[in-house]
């Protein structure tokens, strides 16, 4: 029987991100201002440090800045910066969660505790990433989280309505030469499916990307790992900068991109930008299914699709003081995939409007 067979795995989704970051207030400030995301909670101890919530709809995340000292949250933040630390994975029974994990090899991070009715238990991922199992009372609110319950009238000034709503994966770096044993910890540890990998050759640069994903379809993890063999990358540059592995980007999905990169960027977000070959090129890929060629030059949103259908993705500039940590928006309209045709293609228009010029 696999792990998720007859398990507490079966229906897991992603309960909240646990950002360890310096400054609660600047944090809170860039996402509530410009990925419209609501503050609803904050509290604080000299023990734990000081925590906000946030979010819209099924995203939630929470923002830790954690007391000086022996405390993981210090030693996260010296050796990466702000950064995703937890993972925290919504499961019908922690207790039984964390035991069929740690018996089949995770590493035991914090034994099972009951707070605020919440039972949580917390295993080792990957670098220093760790993965909170969070079992919810009965009638608990969206917006309640452990230790950190909502507070009446604590919502603060509403920001934008950007259309994001909930997860759609993250991204992870791993070192060469890792990427096959943290795939098969999420298969035996945690009862994930391998969904898909693709080897993705850019010039002289190439890594390695295989998915996993939950029994639920709830929870998706991109895995990356540099192809050692080819000329170092940006996978490269981002496991030197943030000194190991880690989350390199979280996506989140919204139903119309296009408005979504319009109000963001109105409120300030920074996107990476797309040369104009990409969408002179852009006809002899595919036929846009929705949104017009035009519209999505204007806002440097990117298409690609597989065999299900059509995905528009577009990723913001990092706004990290090391450059690691960045964000990206997704609309799919059926589409499985992750973009990795965007790669190519944008690799091709750079060098087109390259040898364009010097021509």
């Amino acid at each position: 029987m696999s792990p998720a067979q007859g398990s507490p795995f079966t229906d897991m989704s992603i309960d909240h991100l646990r950002f360890y970051v310096t400054d609660v207030d600047a944090g809170v400030r860039h996402f509530a201002g410009g990925y419209g995301f609501r503050p609803y909670a904050d509290a604080g101890s000299a023990a734990d440090g000081r925590s906000a919530a946030l979010g819209a709809h099924g995203i939630r995340l929470v923002l830790t800045a954690p007391p000086d000292g022996d405390h993981p949250g210090a030693a996260y933040l010296s050796r990466h910066g702000d950064g995703v630390a937890d993972i925290a994975l919504g499961v019908p029974d922690a207790r039984a969660a964390y035991a069929r994990a740690v018996a089949s090899g995770a590493r035991p991070v914090a034994a099972p505790i009951e707070r605020d009715g919440f039972v949580t238990a917390t295993i080792g991922a990957f670098g220093d990433t760790v993965h909170t199992f969070v079992q919810r009372p009965a009638g608990a609110g969206a917006r309640s989280l452990p230790g950190l319950p909502a507070r009446p009238g604590s919502a603060g000034e509403d920001g934008p309505d950007t259309g994001l709503f909930e997860v759609d994966h993250i991204a992870v770096c791993v070192e060469a030469g890792e990427l096959e044993g943290t795939v098969e910890f999420y298969r035996r540890a945690l009862g994930f499916e391998m969904i898909f990998t693709e080897h993705i050759a850019v010039g002289a640069q190439a890594m390695v990307t295989t998915v996993v994903q939950s029994p639920s379809g709830e929870v998706t993890l991109t895995l990356i790992e540099p192809d050692a063999s080819r000329a170092a990358g940006q996978i490269n540059d981002f496991l030197k900068v943030h000194d190991g592995p880690g989350v390199q980007h979280v996506a989140f999905a919204t139903p119309d991109i296009t408005r979504t990169v319009r109000t963001m960027g109105d409120a300030g977000v920074d996107f990476l930008t797309t040369p104009d070959s990409y969408y002179r090129l852009l006809p002899g890929r595919l036929t846009v299914a929705r949104h017009t060629v035009p519209r999505l030059r204007e806002l440097n949103v990117l298409v690609d699709e597989d065999h299900d259908g059509q995905l528009f993705q577009i990723f913001t500039r990092s706004a990290h003081p090391r450059g690691t940590l960045f964000f990206e928006v997704i609309e799919r309209l059926g589409s499985r995939s992750f973009g990795s045709g965007n790669i190519r293609a944008l690799y091709r228009a750079v060098e087109s409007a390259r040898t364009g010029a010097a021509g």
